[in-house]
């Protein structure tokens, strides 16, 4: 059997994905389309097929940093599966792509009805919550440099092409550097020969080199506990076959106000 388009459905049973399937649509989004914002109540969750989601937090002076990201590994604010809840940050498309649009109180029938489905997306919000608690050190002890390679190698393997449509300003905001500083980094990784990066778009050259440089948590995030299941290496978002065949959709419509 084809694989759905999407990691997290594909750990599910046939009987669970066909079930999540049918109430589900595709849907197109672009670059900044707003999926979640916060205090506004959850309606529809995203298993993402194509491009990157990422949940951020806004400062009350404007800046923004990234908390976590999803990718044709997972689920949009994956919670909501479970709970009737609202938003806590602003979820928006950071590379356009495609999806498979939810209504998260159908989804929430689903997982209360199938243990199986409600254990599969429970092991991703757990992966989630130890990228994000590994975040949190990383943002206080690592340097720029390294950050930006681990933040630039989770991209790739979310979105599955050399091609990142990231502009030095949004890399400092989901970073949390600024955005001179970004620049210089930028530069270095690019002498190395690690990347190649013009107005709006930074190219993905040579992986190896990025791995070098990035910070202990991208390998401590890509190897799983010895205990870990089989596929929970990909769930963690690390070392994601990028050979993967991609959903074969009907024509998506587009992204609908959350």
């Amino acid at each position: 059997m084809a694989g759905s388009g999407n990691l997290l459905l594909d750990r599910m049973t046939p009987s669970d994905r066909a079930a999540v399937i049918a109430i589900a649509r595709p849907v197109e989004f672009a670059l900044n389309d707003v999926f979640a914002e916060p205090e506004r109540r959850l309606r529809n969750l995203y298993f993402v097929l194509d491009g990157l989601i990422s949940s951020v937090v806004e400062m009350a002076d404007g800046r923004r940093v990234e908390i976590t990201m999803a990718g044709y590994e997972g689920l949009s604010s994956p919670t909501a599966a479970f709970l009737p809840i609202s938003a806590f940050a602003l979820e928006v498309g950071q590379i356009p792509g495609r999806a498979l649009q939810i209504d998260a109180e159908r989804l929430r029938t689903l997982t209360a009805q199938r243990s199986e489905l409600a254990a599969v997306i429970a092991d991703y919000i757990v992966s989630q919550q130890q990228e994000t608690a590994q975040s949190v050190g990383c943002a206080a002890l690592h340097r720029a440099e390294q950050r930006l390679a681990k933040w630039l190698l989770r991209c790739h393997d979310r979105a599955r092409r050399a091609d990142l449509p990231l502009t030095q300003e949004y890399l400092a905001a989901m970073v949390g550097s600024q955005r001179t500083t970004i620049n210089e980094v930028m530069g270095r990784l690019a002498a190395q020969g690690a990347i190649r990066h013009a107005r709006g778009l930074v190219t993905i050259l040579d992986r190896a080199a990025l791995e070098r440089v990035a910070c202990e948590c991208y390998r401590r995030l890509t190897e799983p506990a010895a205990d870990a299941p089989a596929d929970h290496r990909i769930l963690v978002g690390s070392g994601l076959d990028t050979g993967h065949d991609r959903h074969d959709a009907p024509r998506p419509a587009r992204l609908s106000r959350p």
